[in-house]
């Protein structure tokens, strides 16, 4: 089995930590090494361009990157690293969010940005999960039995509800 590679989960600002917990979180439930910073893309320009240079030879493997109205966090570590780099969009400011989602989905060709949802956190674990599961057999297979789960618990759920429209 080979070592899963840490997953590096930056937000530009603290107050995105509430959502940006939520990819933490499912992190965790898979096992996967993570590490979560807050680090400005226009604050603390130079701390963010050193932090994505090294990212791959400091083990990481997948890079988060939150950001709330038109910071472009994601686009400015994608711009100093070739690993995968995952925007989430945070909801808020004049645009409640779609700023953000723009400015993160839209990149010149050969800097890309995998883009979830606004406020996304937990999309945003789930693909960083998939993609360093291409390396890791254990990861895949954690991963399939999630699925599994997920869909389970889907079918229960149809089960109750068609029972209690049948009783109405």
């Amino acid at each position: 089995m080979s070592e899963i590679k840490k997953v590096a989960v930056i937000m530009g600002s603290d107050s995105d930590w509430p959502t940006v917990k939520g990819a933490c979180t499912v992190l965790k439930q898979f096992n996967v090494p993570f590490e979560a910073h807050v680090i400005s893309a226009h604050r603390t320009p130079e701390a963010a361009a050193a932090f994505a240079k090294d990212a791959q030879k400091n083990g990481y493997g997948v890079i988060i990157c939150a950001a709330g109205m038109a910071a472009h966090l994601a686009g400015a570590f994608a711009a100093n690293s070739i690993l995968p780099v995952i925007g989430i969009p945070m909801k808020g400011g004049a645009c409640d969010g779609l700023d953000a989602l723009l400015a993160t989905v839209q990149m010149p060709s050969g800097y890309p940005v995998a883009t979830v949802a606004i406020n996304g956190a937990k999309n945003a674990a789930y693909l960083a999960i998939s993609i360093l599961a291409l390396g890791n057999v254990e990861l895949s297979e954690k991963l399939i039995q999630f699925r599994k789960d997920t869909a389970e618990a889907i079918a229960k759920k149809d089960q109750a509800v068609s029972l209690e429209a049948t009783e109405l």
